[in-house]
This record gives structure tokens, sequence and C-alpha cells, in this order.
């Protein structure tokens, strides 16, 4: 999967969709989703031209534990055939459910 699509999938399934930081306008607003890459990988494509793997973190947090909207994210990665282990908290200081993935995608090409 390309990053556009995973992103078009982040989008589709919570109306609060950040890359990198929360924006000040987003920060009390939930549900919500933040996302960055943390690894950057040289795969070999076709050829001997490479590819870069990039692994994301997808943060989600919500109010409630089992949002719908943490659930419809879930059934749009399963349908694209990523089944991602997805871990959840509590952070008892801000009082919110705080559930969080790895994701790898393939880097877009660039413009």
């Amino acid at each position: 999967m390309r990053k556009s699509e995973f992103v078009n999938i982040l989008k589709e399934s919570c109306p609060t969709v950040n890359e990198g930081i929360t924006s000040n306008k987003n920060e009390n607003c939930y549900p919500r989703i933040v996302y960055w890459d943390y690894i950057w990988e040289d795969i070999m494509a076709s050829g001997n031209e490479y590819e870069v793997q990039e692994t994301y973190q997808v943060s989600f947090y919500s109010l409630t534990p089992k949002h719908k909207n943490l659930l419809l994210l879930r059934d749009k990665l399963r349908e694209a055939g990523i089944h991602p282990v997805i871990y959840h908290e509590y952070v008892e200081t801000d009082k919110v459910w705080h559930s969080y993935f790895k994701v790898e995608v393939i880097a877009d090409e660039p413009d």
C-alpha cells in the first residue's frame, strides 16, 4: 500500500487527522488520529531501483474504549489486507483512551 492510500483510509475513518503532531485547533477534538513515520527503509523494487518503506505509528484518541471510528479504521485496514496489532491504554491525566499501532507503507513517488 502506498502512503497516499493509507492516509485516505485514515481520513475516511476519522473526522480529525494530523500528520506529525496534533494541531492546536484539534488538541481537544475526539476522536482524533495523529500519525508519524519513525523508520525509513530502502527496499529493492524492480530492476536495480529502490523504493522506500516507511513505518508509521498511528495514535487514535477517544473518550470511550472501542470507539466506533477505531473499529471502522480497523475494518478499512482489514479490507486493504493490513492487520495491525492494536494496543490500548487509558491516559488518566487526560481522561482519554489511546489506541496505537504501526503500519508499513511504500512512500509515494516524489512529484
